[in-house]
């Protein structure tokens, strides 16, 4: 770090990479030094929107610069190889990776050896754990407001492929309903239970051969908790995207979603709290509110050399748990 700040460069400049990088450029000791992207197109544009910020197409052009971090905002598929040319070249020790952290459980695992030796901080982007209704839901479960919590039901859905008979390449891109959706959904059921295993897994599948529109699985774990998730990009009636989470427990329910959260005690009357109540906001809004926290907190993290949460040994479990789904599905016959 100079006395600029941390050099900050982001590789892969499509929807994310843009927000993230619009972000960071307005977070106090931070300096967007590069952007890195293939396309012709998109260097030619950003050359007139970002100034004195380098830009490049090809990774190893980032390796003389000095940088602190890299944020990796590319397609999943290409996460395990641009992250691990990043720690192999040295081009920087702290790395963001958007979510989710890989393409397979292995190649999760094979990135956390890499974070791991690098010894730097290292991050993956699952910003609903920013969000301050899940936040809420967090400490009141911590709080041991529910007792003993029994079962819960998880969803995220959406209509971005209601009747959508051709696949345009673009659900290909985001890997499948499962990666996209429901990682996040997951992601939160491990932040708030802890590890969990698949019982009983279904994908369906229609015109994109080897990815699903729909999933259904069902987990547990060691306490003989049980949960289920329902996961749609193919939804009607959910423009936007929305993840929610209904938990039961000995003393009560809570009810969750992206915009609320209740607590239902089972003596006394229900409290409701909307994102407004819960102080939502930030210092610069784009996006939405939970990136520039997450954003604001990994550079702290690096700043001040602490680990990150979600890290990316903590964001392999739930590659782990997508590669259960999968297996567990084709095991018995449900895709």
């Amino acid at each position: 770090m100079d006395d600029e700040g941390l050099k900050v460069a982001v590789v892969g400049l499509g929807k994310m990479g843009l927000l993230h990088a619009g972000i960071l450029n307005t977070l106090e000791g931070v300096k967007l030094a590069a952007v890195c992207d293939k396309s012709g197109l998109i260097r030619r544009f950003l050359r007139k929107l970002l100034g004195e910020v380098k830009i490049v197409g090809d990774l190893e052009k980032l390796s003389d610069l000095g940088l602190d971090v890299v944020y990796v905002t590319t397609p999943i598929p290409s996460h395990f190889p641009v992250t691990r040319s990043i720690y192999s070249r040295r081009i920087a020790r702290n790395v963001f990776v958007e979510k989710t952290l890989a393409s397979s459980y292995d190649e999760a695992k094979g990135m956390c050896r890499l974070a791991q030796d690098s010894g730097g901080v290292n991050m993956v982007g699952y910003m609903k754990r920013f969000a301050v209704t899940f936040r809420k839901a967090k400490e009141l479960l911590d709080h041991g407001d529910l007792g003993d919590v029994t079962s819960f039901d998880a969803y995220g859905y959406s209509s971005d492929f209601l009747g959508v008979e051709r696949d345009s390449g673009t659900s290909g891109s985001r890997g499948g309903v499962l990666a996209d959706l429901g990682s996040h959904v997951i992601d939160l059921a491990l932040w708030f239970f802890g590890d969990l295993e698949v019982d009983t897994a279904r994908l369906e599948p229609t015109k994109k051969a080897g990815l699903e529109d729909s999933v259904s699985f069902t987990v547990r774990n060691s306490k003989d908790l049980k949960g289920s998730f329902d996961i749609s990009w193919c939804k009607e009636g959910y423009r936007m995207p929305e993840s929610g989470i209904l938990v039961i427990g000995s003393e009560g329910i809570i009810k969750m979603d992206d915009d609320k959260v209740e607590l239902i005690p089972a003596h006394g009357k229900p409290i409701r709290w909307h994102k407004h109540d819960l102080d939502d906001s930030v210092g610069f809004l784009l996006g939405g509110s939970e990136y520039f926290r997450e954003d604001e907190y990994f550079i702290k993290s690096v700043s001040n050399g602490k680990m990150a949460e979600p890290s990316f040994s903590t964001a392999s479990r739930v590659d782990c748990i997508i590669t259960q789904v999968k297996t567990k599905a084709d095991q018995d016959g449900q895709r």
